[in-house]
């Protein structure tokens, strides 16, 4: 074995949000931490506006070009399925949306024998890592985090009506979503 290798405390495979808040985390704590992540640094002009993802999502240099398999619930089609290759993973590439799983969701893994999947038992791991900034609800949003959450500065009247008529379904008995502003 070479005496020039260098050695690390941790290694870390993949540079996208989680990755990147452990090494933070782990290297703050003086550990010695070698972060890989398969894609260059982000800095395609497309990854910092909203409007490049649709731009980024096709990208064969900023993804890994996964398409679902086609199946009859799908009409036999395929669709994309965009993850990051990027410093940033997945982050970097969605339009700058953060957007968790329904509570349902991690209720349902939990229900099927994974036990610490239950929503209330993953709250605490993404509080842990936002930083809310603005109003929300603080029983649900952390505030200390290090990956900063705000919502848009824009609010158009025509998606708050679409929230609003949204719920005014879910009065007549759809099985929609719980949809709020948190």
């Amino acid at each position: 074995m070479s005496e020039n290798l260098e050695t690390f405390d941790y290694v870390i495979v993949g540079g996208g949000t989680a990755g990147s808040i452990l090494t933070n985390r782990l290297s703050a704590k003086g550990a010695s931490v070698c972060l890989l992540e398969a894609g260059a640094e982000d800095r395609n002009p497309f990854i910092h506006i909203p409007a490049g993802y649709i731009k980024n999502i096709y990208s064969k240099k900023l993804t890994w070009n996964f398409k679902s398999k086609p199946t009859e619930h799908t009409a036999n089609r395929s669709f994309i399925l965009p993850q990051g290759r990027v410093l940033g993973g997945s982050s970097s590439i969605n339009g700058l949306n953060y957007v968790r799983g329904q509570p349902d969701d991690y209720n349902t893994w939990a229900q099927m024998g994974n036990k610490g999947w239950s929503y209330d038992a993953v709250l605490p791991y993404f509080k842990r890592s936002e930083r809310r900034i603005g109003p929300g609800d603080d029983t649900v949003r952390g505030r200390d985090g290090e990956m900063p959450i705000t919502d848009l500065d824009l609010v158009h009247p025509l998606c708050e009506a679409f929230i609003e008529g949204a719920k005014e379904l879910k009065h007549f008995g759809f099985n929609l979503i719980d949809i709020q502003r948190l």
